[in-house]
């Protein structure tokens, strides 16, 4: 039995294996870095499912006939009007480095002077079953956006984005924190139910 997921951030990956695996022991999770001819499509759509549905349809036209899936997710700060949102990953420029979207970040929020810090991680999974039927799924985690990085653990905006509840960042939290309160594992775990309701992988 396997799934594929449309993504070659080892981050991403780290996050949504354990909890497939743990759910399924006989499931073999692979990633598109395993796809020698494939070529990722352009991430051109207005919003997380856009982007997300993008990435799993061209997935599913190189392994029709098994699970596949892709997300997208990002973070959106209020006091920036929802930025930096679908452009997360590309907010310092096409192929900035996590330290460098994050230094923007708090630039921005230093320009404009922002008081309110409210932010939230959001991700959209679309999953298409060995049938070809689409299921979506979404996750969220709310937060406040710290005033320095904090942490080595993580990636992305994890260093600045602190969970409501907590005095940490999300990046000391650490992976134990992130595998059952993150977004994305929120989106893989009802993946697993939907699988598991169906039966079937």
């Amino acid at each position: 039995m396997e799934i594929w997921i449309g993504t070659t951030n080892k981050g991403k990956l780290a996050e949504m294996r354990p909890l497939l695996e743990k759910a399924f022991p006989e499931l073999v999770v692979h990633s598109i870095e395993e796809l020698p001819h494939y070529s990722q499509p352009p991430e051109d759509g207005k919003t997380f499912l856009d982007n997300a549905r993008i990435k799993a349809r061209s997935v599913k036209v190189m392994k029709p006939g098994v699970w596949v899936l892709a997300e997208d997710s990002g973070l959106e700060v209020e006091g920036l009007g929802g930025l930096p949102g679908i452009h997360s990953a590309r907010y310092a420029g096409p192929h900035a480095r996590d330290s460098e979207n994050v230094a923007k970040l708090l630039k921005m929020l230093q320009i404009r002077s922002v008081a309110n810090r409210n932010a939230r991680f959001l991700c959209t999974m679309v999953a298409f079953d060995p049938q070809g039927n689409e299921h979506i799924f979404t996750g969220e985690l709310k937060g406040v956006i710290g005033k320095n990085p904090v942490g080595q653990m993580g990636f992305g905006y994890d260093p600045v984005f602190v969970p409501l509840g907590e005095t940490k960042s999300m990046a000391e939290l650490g992976p134990a924190f992130k595998n059952k309160h993150s977004h994305r594992a929120q989106a893989t775990l009802i993946l697993i139910d939907k699988i598991l309701s169906q039966n079937k992988l």
